[in-house]
């Protein structure tokens, strides 16, 4: 499909620059009948049935950003995926600062060898620590990684080393926060479990390629990232008794739905899953494994609109969209979200 089809003007402030306060007051713009109904998201619990199932994503968002130099040159790198327990590839800018065999200097006691150069200002690391003492010398030393949309001084905001992780996050290895988890308290949790709406997590490490636009004039040539996910037995159980039973699985972002889907076969049954995942969903999917969606409004020219478009209707979600920027709906990361019924599966189901 072109990819110009997916594309539509929004106004700059429409961006979020910070969450909802509580986060459960994020509007909610609810298609999952037949029209459209302007919601807030603490009304959840009123919309789903019974014997639903939820399905969040339980990644926690490391402080990936890091700000160093090569020599006396000042660098700035992003990790986006690990590939060992001390490597990590990046994007490095200015790039061409790091050459092969280089170290790049954070402090006197974090540090990182350049290990190769890729296109597109990706470049990886071997850091001096691993496992654990990254993790904390990233927490100590990073900063969160926000989409480049939100606008921050370059050392970040305090505020955001809370705000840009989710209420189920537990996994250390994501440096995108699965943003439709945002929208979740104490609260609405309690009352979702008041309602007998059943809960589980899985687990994909959301990787920095997730919210950026499409550069190719064509769908068949973008080739997306690989991010990794697990999907325990238990779990997998759990989704393909719940919709024998009739009860529908509710995917907590596109993050969650993409890993549903890389597990399930093509009757519909998920199998558990550990493993990467370059599933790229298009109008004309079958969706196989989730019956409805929560997400927030994402950018233009993305994966992510084409999924919703492939997920709900592409026509609805043009006028969703349209709706969403007429009634000030907030857009992106921080933004509002929505309530997606599946009108793509593989059964008729309803």
């Amino acid at each position: 499909m072109k990819v110009d089809l997916f594309d539509f003007e929004l106004p700059r402030e429409r961006i979020a620059e910070h969450p909802a306060n509580p986060r459960d007051a994020a509007r909610m713009l609810d298609l999952s009948g037949e029209g459209m109904q302007d919601r807030i998201v603490r009304e959840l619990p009123d919309i789903l049935r019974p014997g639903d199932l939820l399905i969040s994503n339980d990644t926690r968002v490391i402080p990936a950003r890091l700000f160093g130099k090569r020599g006396d040159a000042k660098v700035e790198v992003t990790l986006h995926k690990q590939e060992g327990l001390g490597t990590w590839v990046a994007f490095a800018k200015p790039a061409k600062k790091l050459r092969i065999g280089e170290t790049f200097k954070v402090n006197e006691e974090f540090e990182a060898e350049v290990l190769a150069k890729k296109d597109g200002g990706e470049v990886t690391l071997r850091f001096n620590k691993s496992g654990a003492d990254l993790i904390a010398a990233l927490e100590k030393y990073g900063v969160m990684p926000l989409p480049p949309y939100i606008r921050r001084d370059a050392g970040g905001d305090d505020q955001d080393k809370s705000d840009y992780q989710t209420i189920f996050a537990q996994k250390d290895g994501a440096v995108a926060a699965p943003t439709a988890g945002l929208h979740f308290t104490p609260e609405l949790l309690a009352n979702l479990d008041a309602r007998g709406i059943n809960r589980r997590t899985i687990t994909l490490h959301v990787g920095a390629g997730t919210f950026l636009p499409v550069k190719v004039d064509d769908t068949d040539d973008h080739k997306m990232h690989a991010e990794w996910g697990s999907i325990s037995k238990e779990i997998a159980d759990l989704i393909n008794e719940t919709r024998a039973n009739g009860g529908r699985v509710v995917a907590v972002g596109t993050t969650s739905l993409r890993l549903l889907e890389s597990a399930a076969r093509e009757d519909g049954v998920v199998e558990p899953f550990e493993a990467e995942t370059d599933i790229f969903i298009t109008p004309g999917y079958k969706f196989r494994a989730v019956d409805m969606l929560l997400t927030n409004f994402h950018l233009p020219r993305s994966t992510l609109f084409m999924l919703v478009s492939a997920f709900a209707g592409f026509d609805r979600m043009k006028a969703a969209y349209n709706h969403a920027i007429e009634n000030e709906y907030r857009f992106y990361s921080y933004g509002d979200c929505s309530l997606l019924e599946c009108a793509n599966k593989i059964d008729a189901r309803t």
